[in-house]
């Protein structure tokens, strides 16, 4: 099964990294707030990132801030297309849906993350 990993990164200004194994690399999203809670927040499509990040936390090369795992798991995709990714996630605080969506209107990305009856 696909893992998926939410680093929180203090680099420019404090944020979350949503990124889901995909073959040889990670599909990334910058989050503004932690994935957990009902409701959308906007999401920032990233280049793709090393498997490393998966497992790893610390320092991030070129003075680039440090990362710490939020959370670290498994995912199913539920749906998938290329302006769309639904998957449900199976972590130690995330259980449930998480959505990533292009915006028709705006061009820009959204997430959001729906609770399992055992979060």
């Amino acid at each position: 099964m696909p893992r998926f990993v939410v680093l929180t990164h203090d680099h420019r200004f404090l944020h979350w990294d949503f990124m889901l194994e995909k073959e040889a690399g990670l599909r990334t999203w910058r989050l503004p707030h932690a994935p957990g809670g009902m409701g959308v927040m906007t999401a920032e499509p990233l280049a793709e990132h090393r498997l490393v990040y998966l497992d790893y936390e610390g320092p991030v090369s070129g003075d680039r801030g440090t990362v710490h795992a939020f959370d670290r798991g498994e995912y199913i995709v539920v749906e998938e297309s290329g302006d769309s990714f639904v998957v449900q996630l199976s972590g130690a605080k995330l259980m449930g849906q998480a959505s990533i969506r292009r915006q028709s209107a705006t061009g820009g990305w959204t997430f959001e993350f729906r609770p399992g009856r055992d979060s």
